[in-house]
Formats: C-alpha cells, sequence, structure tokens
C-alpha cells in the first residue's frame, strides 16, 4: 500500500473519531511555551477548520498535487508574516503523530512511518519560506 493510501485511510478514522482536533490542539499547545504564544488570540474553531484543511493538503502534495498551496502557506509563516519558526513544525508533527495514535485504533508503526513520511514532504516547502 502506498504512503498516501495509508495516511488518508488512517486520517479518515481519525476524523470519524471525535475530539481528534481538539485533542490534537491540546498535544500541540502542550509541546512548547513557544507554540502556545502562537495561538494565544487565536479562533480555535476556524483553526480546527485550517487544520483538517491543511493535513489534506498535504497528502495531496504528496500524491502529486502542485504546491500552490504550500507555498502560500509557507509565504503567510515566514518571518515576514506569522514568523513560524521551522523548527515549531517538527512539534506540530510530532503532535499529529500522537494525535493519530490516540485516535485510529487500527495504527501501526507503518501507518505512523506513512504520516511521517507524506507531512514531511510538505512541511520541507512550508520551511523553506523561513
Amino acid at each position: 500500500m502506498k504512503d498516501t493510501d495509508r495516511v488518508m485511510q488512517s486520517y479518515g478514522r481519525c476524523c470519524a473519531s471525535a475530539g481528534f482536533f481538539d485533542d490534537f490542539y491540546v498535544n500541540f499547545l502542550a509541546s512548547s511555551p513557544a507554540v502556545r504564544d502562537k495561538f494565544a488570540r487565536t479562533d480555535m474553531a476556524a483553526q480546527k477548520h485550517l487544520l483538517r484543511a491543511g493535513i489534506l493538503n498535504l497528502v495531496l502534495f504528496a500524491r502529486g498535487m502542485p504546491d500552490t498551496k504550500l507555498r502560500a502557506l509557507g509565504q503567510s509563516h515566514s518571518r515576514s508574516g506569522f514568523d513560524i519558526r521551522p523548527e515549531l513544525y517538527d512539534l506540530w508533527l510530532a503532535a499529529v503523530l500522537q494525535t493519530v495514535r490516540q485516535h485510529d485504533p487500527n495504527s501501526v508503526k507503518e501507518d505512523l512511518d506513512a504520516w511521517r513520511a507524506v507531512l514531511g514532504k510538505g512541511i520541507e516547502v512550508i520551511k523553506s519560506y523561513y
């Protein structure tokens, strides 16, 4: 099975699990004071919708879609935008993986490795704009 297929199946199970996006933000905000500072004045309901779309865009990019949305995200999150330092994406990915383990009852090591590889491709694009 291709990594992107593994991730899409796992992501579907996660989205069907109540609280996936809430738990992601609990995990992510707990990862660092720097992360908490970045979200201090954020509309979290809106942010959860952006997260849902963002994960999908990362998977679609890994499947071969153009990087247009990721480049735009990279620009908006760059030094001159939201100033999201590259190392914060590592915390973001770790929080995604932690939350997948919590919400995908079928996840195995190969699924988590696929998540890391698939999302990592797009994260590198975003980081490159910092």
